[in-house]
């Protein structure tokens, strides 16, 4: 299937204004850059407030005034780069009003300033302090899940391999799995769109240390054995057809399945890396949160 008009149409304009690729900046001009193209606030929560979660830098959605709604912690994308709190504010509402519970948003440390494991270290942190400090954030610490959307979704399936604390789900969008950029959809869509292999191998760059093992799990999952996999919480993996991450993504989710953890993958054909970005603009992307928010709300609902 070809890309999707609505996509093709998205992506033209986005061109039209003429901003650098990943890798022609430095990581500062480039997060300047992508902060200023997010997705405007247009939708409310009942309540959005800042938390420091462990000495890392939080902010809480909540949909509503209930004290014993779930939790899904999310760990946003940007090639552990570039993205913040700003960057995912508009999926976080979206998110947390869909399912009727919680999220907490992570704005774990960035790369160069702070190369792996650094963003695993504070996704894992957060995800203990969110548990340990449950009746402050009017949560049930029994009905955690965790979240993410490519760097992001390789941090929530880290952690929930670790599962410091315990787990109802695991969302995982278009994520990260394999450091060795191995599978053939990094040859097949090396051109992008929007996510190329060369912006793969900046990001992938600065994050990973020269000497560091790229096959260890808390870089690349897909490599954990079967004592990290087993046990580990239900899955939903979401995939785009041009997206040099698609084979990893669903290699995971198949090692999953192997492993006898339940997991759903979903490819959204005709789509590309960081559609679930555009659900304003997309009908894909607006069909991705509903399944997203439909799941993860059965888990912490169960």
């Amino acid at each position: 299937m070809s890309l999707h008009p609505q996509a093709v149409a998205l992506l033209e304009a986005m061109a039209a204004l003429g901003l650098p690729a990943i890798g022609d900046t430095e990581p500062d001009e480039f997060r300047a850059i992508y902060s200023a193209r997010q997705m405007p606030v247009t939708e409310e929560c009942h309540e959005v407030r800042d938390v420091n979660a462990g000495g890392v830098p939080s902010r809480l959605y909540r949909p509503n005034a209930k004290t014993d709604i779930g939790l899904l912690v999310y760990y946003h994308g940007g090639g552990w780069v570039i993205g913040n709190l700003e960057s995912h504010d508009a999926i976080c509402r979206s998110l947390a009003n869909r399912m009727g519970h919680a999220v907490l948003s992570v704005d774990y440390r960035l790369a160069p300033e702070h190369v792996w494991p650094a963003a695993a270290e504070d996704a894992l942190c957060s995800l203990r302090w969110a548990y340990e400090n449950a009746s402050e954030l009017g949560i049930d610490p029994n009905r955690i899940a965790v979240g993410g959307d490519s760097a992001g979704g390789n941090l929530a399936a880290i952690v929930a391999q670790q599962r410091p604390v315990p787990l109802k789900f695991q969302m995982l969008i278009y994520p990260a799995t394999d450091m060795t950029s191995s599978f053939p959809s990094h040859k097949e869509n090396a051109a992008g769109p929007v996510l190329t292999k060369e912006a793969m191998d900046w990001f992938i760059g600065y994050y990973m240390p020269k000497d560091a093992n790229m096959k260890d799990p808390l870089a690349s999952p897909l490599f954990a054995d079967s004592s990290l996999i087993k046990g580990a919480p239900p899955a939903l993996i979401i995939t785009a057809q041009y997206d040099p991450l698609r084979d990893e993504g669903e290699a995971y989710g198949l090692k999953l399945i192997e492993n006898g953890v339940p997991a759903s993958v979903v490819r959204f054909n005709g789509q590309y890396h960081s559609f679930f970005g555009n659900h304003l603009l997309l009908d894909d992307a607006e069909a991705a949160h509903a399944l997203a928010a439909s799941m993860t709300a059965k888990a912490l609902s169960a």
